[in-house]
């Protein structure tokens, strides 16, 4: 199995366990689901007491993304100008980080064309994402994008293809 961290934080933030897509040569589109976490029910198949009132209490159960549970992923906001302003400066520190880790300048040109080029995706359906960063909650880190499938029910996250390293475990 490969863990992909981020090329900043180090942050584990999807792991090839999981549907990915490639997009456009600058992103990583990754399917996921909601899964219920919580209490187990459990029945014996014995009828409740009559003399005993129903005490209603709730199993704990609770619906999560299994990429964002998995990742220990944390939600965070952003506007539309904060978005772009903590982009320009992530996208600076992934050139650099590919530059000390050897890329090629061809290699580091298509990162650069092709972020811009899907940044711009971004900026045009904004209000559809929802952001989270890695465990770590390290601002400098890569911001990951949420949004929905056509269906309106798929979740699906997004990463920068460029800003992964690979670990395999």
């Amino acid at each position: 199995m490969i863990i992909f961290k981020d090329i900043i934080t180090g942050d584990e933030l999807m792991s090839d366990s999981y549907d990915i897509k490639e997009v456009d040569g600058a992103v990583y589109e990754v399917d996921c689901q909601m899964i219920t976490l919580g209490a187990v029910e459990v029945n014996t198949g014995a009828n409740a007491s009559a003399e005993e009132a129903d005490e209603g209490v709730e199993d704990g159960a609770v619906q999560v993304n299994n990429v964002v549970n998995s990742f220990r992923l944390q939600s965070t906001q952003f506007d539309k100008k904060s978005y772009l302003t903590h982009l320009k400066t992530y996208m600076k520190k992934v050139k650099e980080a590919m530059k000390a880790n050897g890329a090629d300048d061809a290699k580091v040109s298509e990162f650069e064309k092709g972020a811009g080029a899907y940044a711009k995706k971004i900026v045009k359906d904004f209000k559809d994402y929802d952001f989270y960063i890695g465990e770590s909650m390290d601002p400098d880190g890569m911001v990951l994008l949420m949004n929905y499938r056509e269906d309106g029910v798929t979740p699906y996250v997004t990463v920068w293809k460029h800003g992964l390293t690979e670990m395999k475990v």
